[in-house]
């Protein structure tokens, strides 16, 4: 019998997945080289998450990262206090994150896996996505929000970094509806979210706390920072 059936909704999803393109390989080709100019292949934490960690606001405790790419702010936060763990789906960016872990002489629970077959229940204080959401394919957007929102302690907080409509250092960041991206297949570097869409998507799981351009930093910062950016906290309902 043919598998190309559809009998359940992870079998649209399924299918859906099919017609786009596979992240991992795309990914590990994106982290196999570390000397490209990439913003966030610094070694500094996000801004925002710095502050959101100095201010207090946040109680220390487990913190879980959603494509923690080459481990900056897993790192950070585990040097702050936090029993972290951090997920990727590229092996290259995991390999990064445990060499600077090591380098640190910190532990950080470090794994290679898809933020999709993640099924904690109510066991973080914090989830941080930095750079994860802007590049999944909406129909798999409610699933990893829903996730999220499991994954949490009751009043838990969700940290997102995502990109705002506008032209980055890396290329533009276009405001397409999810309708378009199906019909063009192409998320076109990564989706970009309006204050108003994000607000529309996560309002029904989560309260709005902060949301703000990220602010721009340097190397004297210590801070990793770009204002293409949205930088926003928000706590489980």
């Amino acid at each position: 019998m043919s598998t190309e059936i559809i009998k359940k909704p992870e079998d649209v999803l399924t299918m859906l997945d099919s017609l786009m393109r596979e992240p991992a390989p795309f990914w590990n080709h994106f982290y196999s080289d570390r000397t490209k100019r990439i913003p966030f292949f610094v070694e500094y934490p996000d801004e925002n998450l710095v502050s959101y960690i100095e201010s207090g606001m946040l109680n220390k405790g487990r913190m879980l990262e959603l494509g923690c790419g080459p481990g900056r702010n897993a790192i950070y936060a585990t040097l702050n206090g936090y029993a972290v763990d951090a997920i990727d789906i590229s092996e290259e960016a995991i390999t990064w994150a445990m060499e600077r872990a090591k380098e640190r002489n910190i532990s950080v629970n470090f794994e290679c896996k898809s933020v999709f077959n993640l099924q904690y229940m109510e066991e973080f204080d914090f989830v941080y996505d930095s750079g994860c959401l802007h590049h999944l394919w909406p129909h798999r957007r409610v699933g990893y929000i829903q996730m999220i929102s499991n994954a949490l302690k009751s009043k838990g907080y969700f940290g997102l970094t995502c990109f705002a409509p506008g032209f980055t250092e890396i290329g533009g960041a276009y405001e397409l509806t999810d309708w378009e991206i199906y019909r063009e297949r192409s998320m076109k570097g990564g989706q970009a979210y309006s204050k108003e869409k994000l607000i529309d998507i996560l309002g029904d799981y989560f309260d709005l706390i902060e949301l703000r351009a990220m602010n721009e930093c340097n190397d004297l910062d210590m801070k990793f920072g770009v204002p293409f950016l949205w930088a926003s906290l928000w706590r489980k309902k």
